[in-house]
């Protein structure tokens, strides 16, 4: 039976069969995987966040848009702006446009899957209840938030 309880050992199983660790030059390999592993979950993290601003951020204004400067700014914009029926006309993206869209949601629909299937393997490493591969997770969770989440500020 496993135990239910946080342990100091050098011997552990982990996630498969062949990842069987026995003595303290093989758990301290395992830690570091652990760690790589998790700086890639909090940079994947990052990357997934990044791509869906950029997104936003390519696509282009109305050009019907009121500018946000003074009231009566708005006013005229919106007493001047074409009819409703041209803005309907307007408003349906150019082919390539919408190609790179779906590509760029199947981008991210693949670092999901990816960052959640590498988030429960980490869960799965912690639950082996080995106090180094815990720590290995914690100091690779703070590696990787450290590392990759000012690169947020220059989006």
């Amino acid at each position: 039976m496993m135990s239910m309880t946080f342990g100091v050992s050098s011997s552990v199983t982990l996630l498969f069969d062949f990842w069987d660790v026995h003595g303290p030059a093989g758990m301290v390999l395992s830690v570091f995987v652990v760690l790589l592993l998790t700086v890639f979950y909090e940079v994947l993290k990052v990357w997934r966040v990044w791509l869906g601003s950029s997104s936003k951020l390519a696509q282009p204004q109305s050009q019907y848009a009121a500018p946000p400067s003074s009231r009566s700014d708005s006013i005229s914009v919106l007493n001047s702006s074409p009819s409703e029926s041209s803005l309907t006309l307007q408003s349906q993206p150019p082919a390539s446009n919408t190609r790179n869209s779906w590509l760029l949601h199947g981008i991210q629909t693949v670092l999901h899957m990816l960052q959640v299937s590498l988030g429960y393997m980490l869960m799965l490493c912690v639950m082996s209840y080995n106090t180094w591969i815990f720590l290995g997770v914690i100091v690779g969770s703070v590696i990787g938030y450290f590392i990759s989440f000012p690169l947020l500020g220059q989006i």
